[in-house]
């Protein structure tokens, strides 16, 4: 029904003729209209949509003089009552400080959100609120025109919140640059970690479908580990068949039985140096036995292990999806039984060091708390990458009667909405 009032015969225009409103635009055109943007996000791509399998959508653009200049994947949660409301993860995309634009897209966008009895339109568009290294003085951006520009429409601003319970997307990420990628740049404990992780009896993989089954394995354990749910194989499944090509998994392999070996090895040799030890050197002799302890607890650590998984097992593995010339680290998971091995260390950096041999600029390692602290900052913290903070949440009231009941009927299921 919808489709039909925005088809090629009944197009909107602007009061100055220039502009006109798309309901549905065009993949191809979509999509490079996204990828070439200054806001490229993978939220903003046209598959999306494909994922997000329990909303409905809408691809909407506006054209000036035939070119196009603003998109906005828009998705539709059904509500009680039969109402919806409509969201617009890191968008719409277009030129914030143009306000006959933005205005113009909006006004047209809530013409169709009434029909759809929407009480409100949600989004969070892509713009930087400041960038930074962690412990480095902030970059702060001028948002003045843009918040003016968005409270003309009409948009309340949800404000700079801190917490990522606070909003559907944190309003905090760490981001890799491309330009910042190189190993004179990471901390030391990265770099300690990611040799120890790297000289094991070890093989990154990196793959699609056929790495599913083992990846899949590992975010199990990080859900038990953690005591959340987190995503099924089938919707991991649909991630890749999505995004094809552009969708890899990384895995991390050890080889326990090559491992055991070598471990016998040391083992052999360093009762043998404990044989042959001078007679006058304590220090080296202690040294030796330390080791020696050292070793046997590795190999019945390995022995316990090969029982238990065989001649190698995949201790940890991130999914990965490239869009434009962004990437985003979307899952990562470990066994918790190898974390001595620092497995996840070097798996994170050949997955970025593969985006960027794409072609890539940035890859994002996920959202983390405003206050810059915690275990995900602590491991992301390593290889120098940025504190991106974006510009917030945005509610634009479609239903004015019904909008302060709807928004804290929508805080009792924010959690059901952000799936």
């Amino acid at each position: 029904f919808m489709d039909s009032l925005y088809n090629k015969s009944s197009l909107k225009w602007g009061k100055t003729m220039n502009y006109r409103f798309e309901l549905n635009v065009e993949k191809k055109e979509f999509n490079h209209f996204v990828e070439n943007h200054e806001y490229c996000n993978l939220l903003q791509s046209y598959q999306w949509a494909n994922v997000k399998q329990n909303w409905d959508h809408y691809h909407t653009g506006v054209y000036e003089n035939g070119t196009l200049v603003a998109t906005g994947l828009v998705l539709i949660k059904v509500l009680p009552m039969n109402f919806t409301m409509f969201y617009i993860p890191r968008g719409p995309i277009m030129d914030y400080k143009n306000e006959e634009l933005l205005q113009f897209y909006f006004k047209e966008l809530k013409k169709v959100a009434k029909k759809r009895h929407c009480l409100f339109i949600k989004f969070d568009p892509a713009i930087l609120k400041s960038k930074s290294h962690l412990k480095e003085e902030k970059k702060d951006f001028d948002l003045d025109l843009i918040l003016v520009n968005l409270k003309k429409c009409g948009a309340v601003h949800k404000g700079f919140t801190e917490n990522m319970s606070d909003t559907i997307q944190p309003r905090f990420n760490m981001t890799e640059y491309k330009e910042d990628f190189n190993m004179d740049n990471f901390s030391k404990k990265g770099k300690k970690n990611i040799k120890i992780a790297k000289n094991q009896e070890v093989e990154i993989r990196i793959g699609n479908l056929e790495l599913l089954d083992d990846f899949e394995k590992v975010m199990k354990l990080t859900e038990e580990r953690k005591g959340i749910s987190l995503r099924s194989k089938n919707y991991y499944k649909l991630l890749l068949d999505t995004y094809k090509e552009n969708a890899f998994i990384t895995l991390y392999y050890l080889s326990i039985q090559k491992s055991l070996k070598n471990t016998e090895n040391k083992y052999e040799k360093c009762l043998m140096d404990l044989k042959n030890y001078p007679e006058n050197s304590k220090k080296k002799k202690f040294t030796l036995e330390e080791l020696k302890i050292s070793l046997e607890r590795k190999i019945k650590e390995y022995s316990i292990s090969l029982k238990k998984y065989g001649e190698t097992v995949c201790i940890c593995g991130t999914l990965t999806i490239v869009y434009g010339k962004t990437s985003e680290i979307l899952y990562a998971g470990m066994n918790d039984e190898f974390k001595r091995l620092m497995g996840p260390y070097f798996t994170w950096y050949k997955t970025m060091e593969r985006c960027f041999d794409l072609g890539c600029e940035t890859s994002n390692m996920g959202g983390i708390e405003g206050s810059l602290k915690g275990g995900l900052v602590d491991f992301k913290e390593i290889y120098y990458p940025c504190i991106n903070e974006f510009i917030g949440e945005f509610d634009l009231p479609v239903n004015k009667l019904l909008f302060k009941i709807s928004l804290k009927a929508y805080e009792k299921m924010k959690k059901r909405i952000k799936s």
